[in-house]
């Protein structure tokens, strides 16, 4: 069975879900303009806390986790998230951050500007946003930084720490807080420290949403988080030519 994306209503109709499953994938495949990117492959995540999809970094894992939340096409299986098969009610009731390929950041762009962009494109059309103060960055961007140290307003995204840029990116992402949150990658920060710190707001933010996200290894030491699944040799560097969809 394909999974639909094809244009719609965005609003998810009632679901009935078997307590505890978030994704149930059977037989998923992915192909290119330039071949194979990945499967067939059969995936089962539990709902709730943090689950981190072991695999080397690519086209493939990045094209795996946008089908998680709806925002790649398949091209065979059979795949539901959240109780349903519809891509695009996932979409709707989903969030992605940390993804180059959706949510990059010019290095042009302060955090100013990007917390002020989400204000407004949150709000109804009609609704007149000023640019944010500190307030509105301490109110937007407070629960996913916890502890760590939230980014001065004016500063170039592009210049804060490795850090502070992904979490910034997720708290961007993640206002309406949805019941799956997907995160790219862990992987990008090189300090153990800081990548030690990533992780801890990612159970944090897991205590009320699904979260998935991904890395290169395959270690089940990681604290607090739910499930490890090591797609190691099921999941290579895949290809380019894939297809997202748009916000």
């Amino acid at each position: 069975m394909l999974v639909d994306i094809s244009s719609g209503s965005r609003q998810p109709p009632p679901t009935q879900r078997s307590a505890g499953t978030l994704v149930s994938a059977r037989g998923i495949e992915l192909h290119g303009p330039w071949g194979h990117v990945f499967g067939p492959l059969d995936l089962d995540i539990d709902e709730g806390g943090v689950t981190v999809i072991a695999a080397q970094a690519g086209a493939a894992r990045t094209a795996l986790l946008m089908a998680l939340c709806g925002r790649m096409r398949l091209n065979g299986g059979s795949l539901r998230v959240l109780g349903t098969e519809r891509a695009t009610h996932v979409f709707a009731r989903s969030a992605i951050a940390c993804m180059n390929e959706l949510d990059e950041v010019r290095p042009s762009v302060t955090v100013r500007d990007m917390v002020t962009e989400q204000l407004r494109w949150n709000s109804p059309w009609y609704r007149m946003i000023p640019r944010v103060k500190e307030s509105g960055v301490r109110d937007m961007c407070a629960e996913t930084f916890g502890d760590v140290e939230l980014p001065p307003l004016n500063a170039f995204v592009d210049d804060l720490p490795e850090l502070q840029q992904l979490l910034l990116r997720i708290a961007v992402a993640n206002t309406r807080r949805p019941p799956l949150l997907v995160v790219g990658r862990m992987d990008k920060i090189a300090d153990d420290a800081e990548q030690a710190s990533f992780l801890e707001r990612l159970v944090a933010l897991g205590e009320h949403q699904s979260v998935i996200t991904a890395d290169v290894n395959a270690t089940d030491s990681y604290a607090g988080v739910r499930t490890v699944v090591d797609m190691h040799g099921l999941l290579g560097a895949g290809d380019i030519g894939v297809r997202t969809e748009g916000r």
